[in-house]
């Protein structure tokens, strides 16, 4: 099977079975899902979902949010992971929204990166999710399952994986196929003991062809 082959069998399993794959963290704008995905490192959703409602309750709009302090915001995220960085993250983010780009959360990638807390990866989140722009986010699911398929060779950073990847999927599904791999991560192929037995993409997986099926 060629790659080009694995890249579409794979698409098509997601668009039969998660046409509407989408993030699993909750907003209403751009404002609320920087902030859900700056919270988001190292931390699951569900922890963030929890724990934003009470954040965009008191700071409802970036402005409202860069006038902050510390000791204001601190409590409010203390049960994320990493409070005290994700609390001048956030603050550092919204004051150089306010100054740099005028109040509105920037759209683009080279623009984003220079946030506070915002990397590659949330900026690839940011632009795919809000403008669905083909730009692919590469977490620590959709390392793995990449790898595990056989979509990425040799892949070393997430920077080679999400070269690897835009280079067989179509643009137009860029999208969606990285919550298709999030997602896939998360429930079936987990880091630990991977669902193999509940999982559709079997005939084209590279890791259940040499790791699990030998000694099944």
């Amino acid at each position: 099977m060629t790659k080009k082959e694995r890249f579409q069998f794979v698409i098509d399993y997601f668009e039969h079975h998660a046409p509407n794959a989408e993030t699993e963290l909750i907003y209403d704008n751009p404002y609320q899902l920087l902030v859900a995905v700056i919270l988001s490192a190292q931390c699951t959703d569900k922890r963030v979902n929890m724990t934003t409602p009470a954040i965009f309750a008191r700071y409802p709009n970036v402005e409202a949010l860069s006038h902050a302090t510390f000791d204001e915001l601190f409590p409010l995220i203390k049960s994320i992971s990493y409070p005290n960085n994700k609390t001048r993250h956030l603050i550092g983010m919204a004051n150089m929204v306010m100054e740099d780009f005028h109040g509105e959360i920037p759209a683009t990638v080279p623009e984003l990166v220079k946030l506070p807390g915002v990397g590659r990866k949330t900026a690839n989140v940011i632009t795919s999710v809000v403008y669905q722009q083909p730009n692919m986010a590469v977490d620590t699911h959709v390392f793995r399952v990449s790898a595990r398929l056989g979509l990425t060779t040799n892949a070393k950073t997430p920077l080679q994986t999400e070269q690897q990847l835009l280079k067989y999927i179509p643009e137009e599904k860029v999208h969606v196929a990285h919550h298709w791999l999030i997602l896939h991560g998360r429930y079936i192929c987990v880091a630990r003991n991977p669902k193999c037995g509940e999982c559709g993409l079997r005939p084209v997986c590279k890791y259940y062809r040499t790791l699990v099926k030998p000694g099944a």
